[in-house]
């Protein structure tokens, strides 16, 4: 019998290094990499759209809008103010030639051009300014028609770049679940033993639904906000150098704070995976559980416990809220401390006439846009903590490597067209060190013989029936076919020589077609018709509305533990194996519903080698040989007629199956 080692709690991982996991993840983003590569341009150019905007704002403030003020080399006495503002007229537009030579003592003449100081503009009409400042509306004009150029080139490219990085995103967390499911798959009984199912669900939905974000919303978005900021600081000092080194006064101490509330982050997010598992194991043990806990009264018990892990994720939810409601306005004041700073330090400069206000008005534009990408990084980083914490989990189970040993590469692979010999040789077999489940249990059947294991509940009969299947294989001694040791074939291959009908068999929410023809090749339906009239399923199937294409309900729960078992006789039958695998398949049906089954599984053995695990003797007594076990070990072994005539163990369960009456359960 197998140990209980199942365990709902979560394993508490260290902190490892997010390296290692990033470059655990690589193998699944480099098939990608080129829509990834791609995702990145389009990223970069709709930078340059966004820091082209207020550059934009500059140039029509300052060469349109308040034009700033021109240096006279002639040093004209007529100007009080070397950088007094002055607007610059074409005289070849007669509009302004016309004005000019209307104000003569108002305008500078310079060759084919005239400038007018912006306070002597009031005294000029409306009419003679429209005509002065034609080429102004003109410019300013057009700024508005390349501001709006980059707004939806910006639009079309964040289009085509959302796209692509999110397809590239589906196709990585595709081939991430493909791999993990492939992976549960081939991993050992021993480990689902100790898993909760609930657990694994987690891993690849929420955990994986995770990656998915890190993978669509940081990796190129973190590359679009570097960009920007470069981009910001390189535009910002080739305007203002020194407005520049006054505004990233502030930055180091919102690198600080983001550092600092990153590493706390990075902890509550892996409570919180935690805890998810925590609860998909609860819900699902409460719901596959569910009659025994009605049964037993338990609602309140279970109840009171999930409250108490529910209120663990609550708790854990709220630090998480408690960390972004301090950092994110934390993050709003040195936008608001450094914006402060700008208008100040600028402002100053533009009443100075050091700065134009076209500079101020772009360096006020950049800081709004310089904290934007710094918050993005922030949030895009705790999406990454978060990943990082679900990447953590996820590759725990992939590198979690409990399979059995796998013949090497190029090894010799003996030939099994037929399954002649089955034999145990001092087999020994322990689930935990130093607790013996078999004890150097020996014996062979040959082919088309049938061995009957009976024994008591404990004693191990099903734990034999897993190591010739090759769930498990021995701690010591040999499982041989052939008189070769299963270990020198893969598991696929014994497996497709063997057929098993289980004590309580799992039926699939397909049709009955399909639970039956599971892993066999197509058939006909002749084939299948023949099936079920050997299997004695037929008169089921005729009854039943759609027939054979009829769809069971998760693990068919519509249907009896009979009609089950017909369902994996017929299952055993499509399989055409050489070896018959029966543990207990009579031991929940009553004794009418049992004669129907004892007819299948006659038919189904006939020709076959058969093992037989036992609890109704009447099953054993049929066989060629039987073994009994106790405790692991074999105690009698011989025909039904033989041990009968020793009258020891054997007899004894005989005695007490046909009179209730209670033997002395012992092997002296």
């Amino acid at each position: 019998m197998l140990p209980e080692h199942g365990d709902a709690k979560e394993t508490v991982l260290g902190i490892p290094y997010d390296a290692d996991l990033i470059a655990s993840l690589l193998p699944y983003v480099r098939p990608h990499l080129r829509s990834i590569c791609l995702a990145a341009f389009l990223a970069l150019l709709m930078t340059l759209a966004n820091l082209a905007m207020p550059y934009v704002t500059k140039v029509a403030v300052d060469r349109y809008i308040v034009p700033a003020g021109l240096d006279d080399p002639a040093g004209d006495a007529r100007r009080t103010d070397a950088t007094e503002r002055r607007i610059a007229v074409d005289l070849q537009q007669p509009e302004a030639s016309a004005v000019v030579a209307h104000h003569p003592d108002k305008f500078i003449l310079r060759g084919k051009t005239a400038e007018i100081a912006i306070a002597d503009t009031r005294h000029l009409t409306d009419e003679e300014i429209r005509a002065l400042r034609g080429g102004d509306i003109t410019g300013v004009t057009l700024a508005a028609a390349v501001f709006l150029a980059l707004t939806l080139m910006e639009f079309i490219l964040n289009f085509f770049q959302v796209i692509i990085m999110e397809m590239a995103g589906q196709r990585i967390m595709h081939d991430l679940r493909m791999r993990l499911f492939q992976h549960i798959q081939g991993l050992s009984l021993p480990f689902f033993n100790r898993t909760p199912v609930a657990r694994l669900v987690t891993r690849a939905t929420n955990d994986i639904q995770n990656m998915h974000e890190f993978f669509t919303s940081v990796i190129v978005f973190v590359f679009r906000d570097v960009f920007l900021l470069v981009g910001i600081t390189s535009v910002m000092l080739s305007i203002h150098w020194q407005l520049s080194l006054i505004c990233f006064v502030i930055i180091p101490f919102v690198f600080a704070a983001a550092f600092f509330f990153s590493r706390i982050a990075r902890g509550v997010f892996r409570t919180l995976r935690i805890k998810t598992a925590e609860i998909n194991t609860r819900f699902s043990e409460t719901i596959a559980g569910i009659s025994v806990i009605q049964m037993f009264g338990e609602e309140e018990n279970n109840a009171r416990s999930f409250r108490a892990l529910n209120q663990e994720f609550y708790r854990a939810g709220m630090r998480q809220i408690h960390i972004f409601a301090v950092f994110m306005p934390l993050i709003e004041v040195f936008s608001a401390v450094s914006l402060a700073l700008v208008i100040y330090y600028g402002g100053r400069g533009v009443l100075g006439e050091d700065i134009s206000l076209g500079v101020l008005v772009a360096f006020i534009s950049y800081m709004r846009m310089f904290f934007r990408p710094i918050r993005d990084l922030a949030e895009k980083y705790n999406i990454m903590q978060n990943a990082m914490s679900s990447a953590e989990r996820i590759f725990l189970i992939l590198n979690t490597h409990e399979t059995l040993p796998q013949p090497l590469p190029g090894a010799r692979v003996p030939p099994m067209e037929a399954i002649n010999t089955l034999s145990f040789e001092n087999v020994w077999l322990s689930y935990v060190e130093g607790e013996p489940v078999l004890r150097d249990i020996s014996f062979q059947i040959e082919r088309g013989r049938s061995l009957a294991i009976v024994g008591p509940t404990g004693s191990g009969k099903t734990t034999l029936i897993h190591l010739i299947l090759r769930l498990y294989d021995p701690t010591s001694g040999r499982v041989l076919i052939n008189g070769e040791d299963l270990k020198q074939w893969p598991e696929a291959a014994i497996r497709s020589k063997m057929a098993i009908v289980p004590q309580d068999p799992f039926l699939f929410s397909e049709s009955i077609r399909d639970n039956i023809l599971l892993g066999s090749p197509e058939m006909t339906d002749d084939e299948v018709r023949r099936i079920l009239e050997a299997s004695n399923l037929a008169p089921l199937i005729d009854r039943l509305p759609e027939g054979v294409h009829t769809r069971f309900s998760e693990g068919g729960g519509a249907v009896s533990s009979g009609e089950r078992q017909l369902v994996a006789i017929a299952r055993a039958l499509a399989r055409d194996p050489a070896l018959i695998l029966l543990d207990e398949a009579t031991s929940y049906i009553d004794s009418e519903t049992e004669a129907h089954v004892q007819e299948a599984l006659a038919n189904l053995m006939r020709g076959r080698t058969s093992v037989i695990v036992a609890h109704r003797l009447s099953t054993a007594r049929q066989a060629d040989h039987i073994i009994v076990l106790e405790k692991g070990r074999i105690i009698e072994s011989g025909t039904h007629e033989a041990l009968m005539a020793q009258e020891k163990f054997y007899f004894r369960l005989n005695r007490l199956q046909h009179t209730g009456k209670p033997p002395a359960l012992s092997s002296s």
